[in-house]
């Protein structure tokens, strides 16, 4: 499942000779572990940041502290500043964030366990999203979900070098 979104991926980054970064919360490196699961991913990755800290977040990444305070960790405005900050920091075309809920605590009526926000930039600017992969499933279930749709945002990011 996600390794088939990583080589999805990386054939994408490949066929238009662009780069990749990534910046994770709730994924904790997973998506690129993935990513380097794939042989000659050097080729395509830059490399990425797992900011699990508000304080990473702000001194890695650049995400204000006025964002985490105003809409918290978990928000499409965090995972914005998020992904331009990866993008920023290493030069990469391509940027993707993660930052969310895997549970099996922490969730909230509003942000419930499963919920994670992505961002992914480019030139094209950055687009945001909200997924909710369901607080029936265990937090692996969840992070590699989120990997998985992850990789899926830089795949049809690459697209758009296309058009």
């Amino acid at each position: 499942m996600a390794h088939e979104a990583a080589g999805a991926a990386i054939a994408s980054l490949r066929r238009y000779k662009l780069t990749l970064a990534t910046a994770e919360s709730c994924t904790g490196g997973l998506v690129a572990k993935l990513v380097t699961d794939v042989a000659g991913s050097s080729e395509v990755f830059s490399g990425g940041v797992v900011s699990y800290s508000n304080g990473v977040k702000m001194k890695l990444l650049g995400v204000s502290e006025k964002t985490l305070a105003a809409h918290g960790a978990v928000s499409e405005e965090t995972a914005r500043e998020m992904a331009l900050g990866a993008r920023d920091a290493t030069g990469a075309d391509i940027a993707v964030s993660t930052t969310g809920i895997a549970g099996p605590s922490g969730g909230t009526a509003e942000k419930p366990v499963g919920t994670v926000c992505f961002g992914v930039a480019s030139k094209f600017g950055v687009r945001t999203f909200t997924k909710h992969f369901g607080e029936e499933l265990s937090r692996k279930e969840i992070r590699n979900a989120a990997a998985d749709f992850a990789l899926e945002l830089v795949a049809g990011e690459c697209e758009r070098y296309g058009d």
